[in-house]
């Protein structure tokens, strides 16, 4: 299959590095300019890892911040957001033949947001796991191809539990859907937003996202979480 890879870090690259071993062709790569905290674009090393992983390959890279539906060479099967914090709006998933997916560190609809984890360790979830879903308009809310849960381990950061299970789990479940379309199978299991929860990013100003949180029946819970109950 030919893919394009949207993302971030050594997630992105791990997911790349497995593509490229199962026989994928990656057309293109989205990711930010320079790694978080760097500011020296003419040092090599401050580049984002994903960037930095396509250049000695001639993969084309386009900052992950201008993504646009023309950023996505023709004849691509399969968009990938690994780690990936840029959105892809509507005409940038048509771009891909097949499907766009991406992967969340969290039993969906549970968790939706960028601090998945952070918020597994802080509530003491004993239980966790990793989801691969179709991206849609909605963030973190598209059908399910591919889900599976493990325990949390005692003692568990969020550094750890990402590290050493939900990164992992990662690659396998998306390396999993990418075989299941190259297939033909297509799974698309709805979310069941009876039970969604949504967490805003940790350390950051309240965020407004009217499109999770702003939808009938919405009840705020313990002042900073929200559950959504849409019927």
């Amino acid at each position: 299959m030919n893919i394009y890879v949207s993302g971030q870090g050594a997630f992105a690259v791990q997911v790349a590095d497995a593509l490229l071993d199962e026989g994928h062709k990656i057309l293109g790569v989205a990711a930010p300019r320079l790694r978080k905290g760097r500011t020296d674009e003419s040092d090599a090393m401050s580049w984002d890892r994903l960037r930095a992983w396509a250049y000695p390959r001639d993969i084309a890279w386009t900052d992950s911040a201008e993504l646009r539906a023309m950023h996505v060479p023709d004849g691509v099967d399969i968009i990938i957001a690994a780690h990936s914090h840029a959105f892809l709006g509507r005409h940038t998933r048509a771009r891909a033949a097949v499907a766009t997916i991406g992967y969340h560190p969290s039993l969906l609809p549970l968790h939706r947001g960028r601090d998945a984890i952070r918020w597994t360790v802080r509530d003491g979830d004993k239980v966790t796991g990793g989801s691969v879903y179709h991206l849609t308009e909605r963030t973190d809310a598209g059908p399910l191809a591919a889900q599976e849960h493990l325990f949390v381990p005692p003692g568990s950061t969020a550094q750890s539990l990402w590290r050493d299970h939900l990164a992992p789990l990662g690659v396998r479940l998306l390396l999993r859907v990418v075989a299941d379309l190259a297939e033909g199978r297509r799974i698309e299991v709805p979310q069941d937003e009876e039970l969604a929860t949504w967490e805003p990013a940790m350390g950051a100003p309240p965020l407004f996202k009217p499109e999770l949180i702003a939808l009938p029946g919405t009840a705020q819970v313990n002042g900073s979480r929200w559950a959504l109950h849409t019927r």
